[in-house]
């Protein structure tokens, strides 16, 4: 039997463990997002090197906002040191850069910044990486089904005429082009839950979990992962003909 070997378009990664990785440092927990944020983008480039067309990465959720004031603070103000550091580096290698969450309610320097950044990489035709910032799967399903309720209601479409793609469209992953649903989920630090990322669009996602905290996460670990998801047999709730 010919050897299965998936193709990996779209990798999500939930970037978790930063703040006990910096305990176990005995460092501040903001420390750890610095060490987090480094690594992105070595994992960024990793990814490139792989061949990934997506890289989508959980930076910050809707429920983040119930972190201590500090520590929020360090956060919002993250993409403006990422992207002023790395900013180089991204348009080096081609990458294009999209923000998946509800930027409005992002303070307005930060928002600024995440908008300039996709602004600035737009034409870029590389790698995307795409950040998940103030987001939240419930939420972002939510809205989908609100504006296909409102388009019922002043009668463009009628209820009978929602299906899967009508809700994937007004989805924010919808930007991502052909590959909006990720191909393998990769979770750091040994949790194994998916915290209300992307929840629509890992239906039949490849999941993984490594106990290493997101700032000790390598590219060999990466690697590691796309060579056991590539062996994977994906069946997408069909039945194979080698298993009956």
């Amino acid at each position: 039997m010919a050897e299965n070997k998936n193709q990996l378009n779209h990798l999500a990664i939930i970037m978790d463990g930063n703040g006990r990785w910096a305990r176990q440092q005995g460092k501040p927990r903001v420390a750890g997002h610095y060490e987090g944020m480094n690594n992105v983008e070595r994992i960024t480039l990793a990814a490139d090197r792989l061949g990934v067309k997506v890289l989508s990465l959980y930076a910050f959720s809707t429920e983040n906002w119930a972190r201590p004031k500090e520590e929020v603070a360090y956060l919002m103000n993250l993409p403006v040191r990422f992207f002023d550091k790395f900013m180089p580096t991204l348009m080096e290698n081609k990458v294009k850069v999209n923000i998946m969450g509800y930027l409005d309610d992002l303070p307005r320097k930060t928002h600024q910044v995440v908008e300039r950044a996709m602004a600035q990489t737009a034409e870029n035709k590389g790698l995307v990486l795409n950040f998940a910032f103030n987001y939240g799967a419930r939420d972002e399903i939510t809205s989908a089904v609100k504006a296909l309720a409102k388009m019922v209601e002043t009668g463009e479409i009628s209820s009978e005429q929602v299906d899967e793609q009508m809700i994937s469209e007004r989805l924010m992953s919808a930007k991502l082009g052909d590959y909006p649903d990720p191909d393998l989920l990769i979770r750091t630090s040994g949790e194994q839950r998916l915290s209300n990322f992307m929840l629509w669009q890992l239906a039949y996602s490849e999941l993984a979990f490594s106990p290493k905290k997101w700032p000790d996460f390598t590219a060999s670990d990466l690697e590691e992962f796309v060579t056991e998801f590539q062996q994977r047999h994906r069946r997408f709730g069909k039945v194979d003909e080698s298993d009956s």
